[in-house]
């Protein structure tokens, strides 16, 4: 009888890749990774704080190194995969959680200023595919990759642009698997509730209105911190999710429903 065994969730032997993974939940998921074994890379436009934020995880016993990106230059993200490659022999997991969410003017859309509406989409959208593209290769190489991109539930409820990104991410995370699958490539969204980040709380403050009525409407009201992403996370990079592609998991205590 053929059962689930803790090597299915394990990344030993993985090499995982997060975007903006200088801080924030990047930074919290590269030390989720490393726990479940994976050698990290945390790539931030922010250099400095990549590298110390690797150097805090090499403190606590895992394998990680920062290096620089901008995932709105393809050069860059080319350039980030081949020194992963020439750092740890390959590429087997890439997070793209790399956005602009806090830094969004809050206007209306008929205002909405359109040299932030093309950053927001170059930043929250384009770069999940440059980043991607820079890393396929690595993975079809190694014969297997998982692709995880960071959408949000706000997807379904913001209709501002942070919301549309993010939707529109979902549906970059579909393509990508329709046309990764041949390749044992898997690609899914994971897409996070009301997360109690720096950059969340920046956004919409813990005493806000919306994050009360947020709680009200949530079935289950734990308290909402990156820790909660955890098990999603492992699940989409490990070989549990083997035959899970073209999905977009939210983990957000039941706050958004999908059929």
């Amino acid at each position: 009888m053929q059962t689930v065994s803790e090597a299915d969730f394990s990344l030993s032997d993985r090499v995982a890749i997060v975007t903006g993974g200088a801080g924030g939940i990047g930074r919290e998921y590269g030390g989720a990774l490393a726990a479940a074994g994976a050698a990290v890379v945390l790539a931030d436009l922010d250099e400095s704080a990549a590298l110390a934020a690797a150097a805090d995880l090499r403190t606590h016993g895992a394998q990680a190194i920062g290096v620089e990106l901008d995932v709105t230059s393809a050069e860059s993200a080319e350039a980030m995969a081949r020194r992963v490659v020439d750092e740890f022999g390959g590429i087997d997991i890439l997070v793209n959680n790399a956005a602009l969410m806090a830094e969004i003017p809050q206007v209306s859309l008929l205002e909405f200023p359109l040299d932030w509406w093309e950053r927001v989409l170059r930043v929250n959208l384009t770069g999940a595919l440059l980043c991607t593209r820079a890393c396929v290769p690595a993975m079809i190489h190694r014969g297997r990759g998982k692709v995880i991109n960071q959408s949000s539930s706000g997807a379904w409820v913001n209709g501002r642009p942070y919301g549309i990104s993010k939707m529109a991410l979902v549906s970059l995370t579909f393509g990508l698997a329709r046309d990764l699958g041949q390749y044992k490539i898997n690609v899914n969204a994971l897409a996070p509730g009301a997360i109690e980040t720096e950059a969340g709380l920046a956004t919409q403050p813990a005493d806000s209105l919306w994050r009360k009525r947020v709680h009200e409407s949530t079935p289950i009201q734990l308290a909402a911190h990156p820790q909660e992403l955890f098990g999603a996370l492992i699940y989409l990079a490990s070989a549990a999710s083997n035959w899970v592609t073209g999905q977009c998991i939210n983990v957000d205590g039941g706050w958004v429903m999908r059929f």
